[in-house]
């Protein structure tokens, strides 16, 4: 790895904590990489401090429920405040950029958030690092607990039941991806800087 620290911010809504803890196997995927700092920053208060964090970060990671197969409310206040940042000389570029997201449905449309959360870093021109997994539980003799049980590449996928709290769902196997996500950005994060260390 670097010498230099990948800085990791992890910037999420959560309406009832499960994204939240979505959020927190990212973090912890990201920094089981040696040299990986991580940033956990909710996007409930627009407040300054937040796009402190995320101007010193290396790489942004977002994530957000899906609500009627779409980033929630709370995610797409963020994603227009955003704005600040774009529009003087795209202030995130070549940033590089992951997302994730939890619904109760084992679909939900969670695709079409991710699609949204791709294209907003697209916009930011960031560069964009998808689940480089198989799909899991995708044969007769697989299991539920296989990684990317949601068989996603674009990004992280969870599910949640309707009637479990946020700390007993999503199911581990969901973590477990999440966190795989997580470290796959901060390896990348540690190659880009690289790379851009030498081409300096």
């Amino acid at each position: 790895m670097s010498n230099t620290s990948a800085r990791i911010a992890i910037a999420y809504h959560s309406g009832f904590g499960h994204t939240a803890k979505q959020a927190e196997a990212v973090a912890a995927g990201a920094a089981s990489v040696p040299g990986s700092v991580t940033d956990l920053v909710p996007l409930d208060e627009l407040t300054d401090d937040i796009w402190d964090r995320l101007a010193v970060a290396d790489a942004i990671i977002f994530g957000a429920p899906t609500y009627f197969g779409s980033p929630s409310a709370g995610f797409k206040a963020f994603a227009e405040a955003s704005v600040k940042i774009w529009a003087p000389e795209l202030g995130w570029r070549d940033k590089i950029a992951a997302g994730f997201t939890n619904s109760k449905a084992m679909s939900g449309d969670k695709l079409n958030s991710l699609v949204d959360l791709a294209v907003f870093a697209a916009q930011h021109g960031m560069i964009w690092v998808g689940l480089d997994l198989y799909p899991g539980w995708a044969e007769s003799t697989a299991s539920i607990e296989d990684l990317n049980r949601l068989g996603s590449w674009l990004g992280a996928m969870a599910q949640s039941d309707a009637d479990l709290s946020a700390e007993k769902a999503p199911p581990e196997t969901d973590l477990r991806t999440a966190a795989a996500l997580g470290a796959r950005v901060a390896t990348v994060t540690h190659r880009h800087l690289r790379g851009a260390a030498l081409a300096a």
